[in-house]
């Protein structure tokens, strides 16, 4: 329990991210060392059924306004009208989860999605269903997400504390990548074999898992936070806090670069499988299948670790950006899709990594409004760069493209890895280690003392 602000919080890393004198939180832990937190336990079975209906909805659901109205663009609006309450409204939901009670929140949040996607299985079953309620459908959901993702992120951390953090928010991720690999699957088979409609009807029943396991927790075993009392200038209080920190605004910031232009997948990965290589959806299919196991894999050894630098995260956003580069000129088909498992990889070790290491700065009474913040730029980067990075591969070929947006997340990580360096007063060091160079940063006041001896 919280004795005041940021009572139950690590304390903030240094900007460079440099080793601690004292740290309190192990290097390295079991992979799955978090279940053994029953709260935790519960809330991850219970995201393992719904993140499979999660998967089936999506491709169901574009699926459907595919056949009522044959257009692209219609799917196009669907998913924006998905994104645009957290464009337009996440910062706010933030400032609402900061007040409110994380447990009963989501049981609001994830009740209202499992409804909606009720409704529309009933409209679909009965053939009454109509490209404007699946419009409506995908806005309501939407909306929901505005709260039920940052309340989401948070409630991690009252469940486990800060001590397994990184392994719990690491299995979410696995979680939700492998019910990628398991949810359009799935999908296929009920849209083929009994239609669209069963597809929502499971996602709304897989909702009865996540409600249950919130309903079976032992409230005296959460860690519960102070909640921010309600008063004005909130929203912009949220807003100071996070530009005032190193080293919360640049992993934000990195995020956001890598987001909308490094991530856009759909675009970069239909267009290298039918216009590169000639093969179809079948290759499309092949690269995201690759692409999630990767994914999988980055989560998992995030969970191995113990701790979230920034310096990880820079290097890995640029190894990402440089492999989107190789990937961009591969000649055959087969290395490209070998190059997914990697891609897959180190995308995730940079989006596990940057919630980590936010959520572990933040002070508890303010991480609802932190994670929206970030919740929005992240989410919201794709569907915004979507548009320019489609138009650079359509003008120029998909392998500009996708080397134009590895470009710019590797420059971005470079960049914003020389503003922490500079920080935090680091300075670049390349010397010998066992026998292996070793490029580093490391504090000024360390090479100044070790040069002379050098």
């Amino acid at each position: 329990m919280s004795s005041g602000p940021g009572a139950a919080s690590v304390p903030a890393p240094d900007p460079h991210d440099s080793p601690p004198t004292s740290d309190p939180l192990p290097r390295k832990s079991s992979m799955f060392s978090s279940l053994k937190v029953r709260n935790y336990r519960l809330f991850f079975l219970g995201q393992v059924v719904s993140n499979i209906g999660t998967w089936m909805q999506r491709i169901a659901q574009d699926w459907l306004v595919l056949s009522l109205t044959g257009s692209s663009a219609a799917v196009g609006i669907t998913t924006a009208l998905q994104f645009l309450p957290m464009l337009l409204f996440g910062l706010y939901g933030g400032v609402l989860v900061d007040r409110l009670r994380k447990r009963p929140t989501l049981l609001v949040t994830q009740s209202s999605m499992g409804l909606t996607a009720i409704a529309l299985a009933v409209l679909t079953l009965t053939g009454h269903v109509q490209v404007w309620h699946v419009y409506v459908a995908a806005f309501a959901v939407g909306l929901a997400t505005v709260v039920d993702n940052p309340a989401r992120q948070s409630f991690v951390s009252e469940l486990v504390g800060p001590g397994q953090l990184q392994n719990a928010v690491s299995l979410n991720s696995a979680n939700f990548q492998s019910a990628r690999l398991v949810g359009p699957a799935v999908a296929g088979l009920l849209i083929t074999g009994v239609g669209t409609g069963y597809a929502f009807l499971f996602n709304g029943l897989s909702f009865v898992a996540p409600l249950a396991g919130l309903l079976l927790m032992r409230a005296r075993e959460l860690h519960v936070v102070e909640r921010a009392p309600r008063g004005k200038g909130q929203l912009r209080e949220g807003v100071r806090y996070v530009t005032g920190r190193p080293e919360l605004i640049w992993p934000i910031v990195l995020v956001g670069f890598v987001g909308t232009f490094a991530f856009n997948f759909p675009v970069y990965l239909s267009a290298f499988a039918d216009d590169v290589f000639h093969a179809g959806a079948g290759a499309y299919s092949m690269f995201n299948t690759l692409m999630a196991v990767g994914s999988v894999a980055g989560a998992l050894l995030a969970a191995r670790r113990g701790t979230a630098r920034l310096r990880l995260l820079t290097a890995a956003a640029m190894v990402f950006g440089a492999l989107e580069i190789v990937a961009a000129t591969t000649p055959t088909l087969w290395m490209f899709a070998l190059l997914m498992v990697p891609l897959g990889l180190f995308g995730m070790t940079v989006n596990v990594t940057t919630n980590t290491s936010i959520q572990m700065s933040t002070d508890p009474a303010m991480r609802g409004r932190v994670m929206a913040l970030y919740m929005m730029v992240f989410l919201g980067g794709s569907p915004v760069g979507a548009p320019i990075v489609g138009w650079i591969t359509d003008t120029y070929g998909a392998r500009i493209g996708l080397a134009a947006g590895g470009a710019v997340a590797a420059a971005a990580a470079a960049v914003i890895g020389l503003i922490l360096a500079r920080v935090g007063n680091l300075r670049l060091s390349v010397g010998w280690h066992h026998g292996h160079p070793r490029v580093r940063f490391v504090p000024r006041e360390q090479q100044e003392a070790l040069a002379p001896a050098a």
